[in-house]
């Protein structure tokens, strides 16, 4: 049975959804049996994953199918580890479905006040999740930041208005993101060249994996 179900969820087009989803499940792979999940129609994931070379270390993808919860169950029975990689439409009846489901939600979110203002609809999204999944775990995740250094003080104010978490971990602007996807691998799979990279994805799989 999985110990983390983890849905990244995202309305935001370039907020970094499949590269986290993608390098999550590559890093969770290293400590258990890990499948992803591609929900999203665009199918971004599913196409990364068909370029990997046999060595890529990469998790195997599923798409989700017309049953939702039988997938996601299914799936649950033989890995330790499931990620979903949900379509952008939050208010759609695949979304619903997903978050009835996992343990975890990810949103993954540039770090500008008007990146996180326009989450401010997950907010209610998750509210409402809960009603069916009392037990759900939100989270955002900063995308593409530049230093580690605090917030500004506009950073600080949309975070309050937010009223959800923040993973003290987050993923810091870097070209290894990038050249993973080019190359069909995920950061794990670059070598030396990643290793700061890989420290980011490491940094936030330790924090959810205490949620």
């Amino acid at each position: 049975m999985a110990d983390k179900t983890i849905a990244i969820i995202s309305q935001k087009g370039g907020s970094g959804k499949t590269t986290l989803s993608l390098n999550l499940a590559a890093g969770l792979a290293l400590r258990g049996p890990t499948h992803l999940v591609d929900a999203d129609p665009q199918r971004s994931i599913s196409q990364w994953v068909a370029m990997s070379v046999s060595n890529a270390g990469l998790p195997p993808v599923t798409q989700l199918g017309k049953d939702p919860l039988a997938t996601i169950e299914q799936l649950e029975y033989d890995h330790r580890y499931v990620v979903i990689d949900c379509p952008p439409i939050i208010q759609g009846d695949t979304v619903v479905a997903i978050m009835r489901a996992v343990q975890i939600v990810l949103i993954p979110v540039l770090p500008s006040p008007i990146d996180l203002w326009s989450s401010v609809e997950m907010v209610g999204v998750i509210s409402q999740a809960r009603r069916w999944n009392p037990d759900l775990r939100a989270s955002l995740v900063l995308n593409q930041v530049e230093t580690r250094n605090a917030l500004s003080r506009a950073m600080s104010e949309a975070l309050a208005e937010l009223d959800m978490p923040i993973l003290k971990a987050s993923m810091q602007r870097r070209a290894a993101y990038r050249s993973a996807a080019v190359e069909g691998v995920s950061v794990y799979g670059l070598g030396k060249r990643a290793e700061p990279a890989v420290t980011d994805m490491e940094a936030i799989i330790e924090e959810i994996l205490c949620l």
